[in-house]
């Protein structure tokens, strides 16, 4: 009897912490939106109470303070924006095809997501002053990173070709790039996505390099090694018969 009780209470508790576990994530969602419209520094758990259906002591008894209410965003946002192009990956059939959709869906979720990306960038900046957050924003920009490599290596892959960089400055031109048109986009530039995705393509195009052809074996130029060491050793010894 005892036994089976005690399997209840676990159970029971279990349950509990999937309820409480739940909750945090439906309150991390919201935050996240206000969030993305207001920035760090000008959200704090009373104004996300405000712009959302919970109230602030709800908040209170869920995330201890606003960092463990940014660090568990953090780690909701790194779910949804780490296999963001693994699809594109995984049905291109040419190096073309890849190029062109990942271009493209670069320029899409610029003109989407804006809000979510510049929260992105405006928390990993905050990671440089805010230590609670900083690991997770760290993992989370690896992540990126590897999820960027996949589309360069397959691409590639596609083409023949090896790649000029390795994934940590090939993720840092593209994240660049993207960085910089987000603040375009969010000054009012109506090009800003378009220029976006023809500078992505450019790029592709930059990190793909072919292995060079083997060049045809020339002969000895006089003052080079094999020459000079011939020269060095005199004439060899008469030939029978020879003047």
């Amino acid at each position: 009897m005892t036994e089976v009780e005690d399997k209840k209470r676990e159970r029971i508790a279990r349950r509990q912490v999937d309820k409480f576990t739940e909750r945090r994530d439906q309150l991390a969602a919201a935050a996240l939106q206000t969030l993305a419209e207001l920035g760090y520094a000008r959200t704090s758990l009373r104004e996300i109470a405000q712009n959302t259906e919970f109230s602030h002591g709800v908040l209170h008894y869920y995330f201890s303070d606003k960092e463990d209410l940014i660090t568990h965003c953090v780690r909701q946002y790194e779910a949804a924006c780490v296999t963001r192009y693994d699809e594109i990956v995984a049905s291109a059939s040419s190096a073309e095809e890849l190029k062109r959709e990942f271009s493209a869906a670069m320029a899409q979720t610029l003109r989407t997501d804006a809000p979510m990306h510049r929260l992105w960038y405006d928390l990993r900046n905050q990671s440089l002053f805010e230590e609670s957050f900083r690991a997770d924003v760290l993992e989370i920009d690896q992540r990126r990173e590897e999820m960027i490599w996949r589309v360069i290596s397959r691409y590639a892959s596609f083409s023949g070709a090896s790649v000029a960089l390795s994934p940590a400055p090939a993720y840092a031109i593209l994240d660049g790039l993207f960085q910089q048109a987000l603040l375009h986009h969010l000054a009012g530039d109506e090009d800003a996505a378009e220029v976006l995705r023809a500078n992505v393509v450019r790029v592709l195009d930059t990190l793909e390099v072919r292995p060079p052809r083997a060049a045809p074996p020339r002969a000895a130029r006089p003052g080079s090694w094999p020459a000079a060491r011939t020269a060095a050793a005199g004439p060899g010894p008469p030939v029978p018969g020879s003047r």
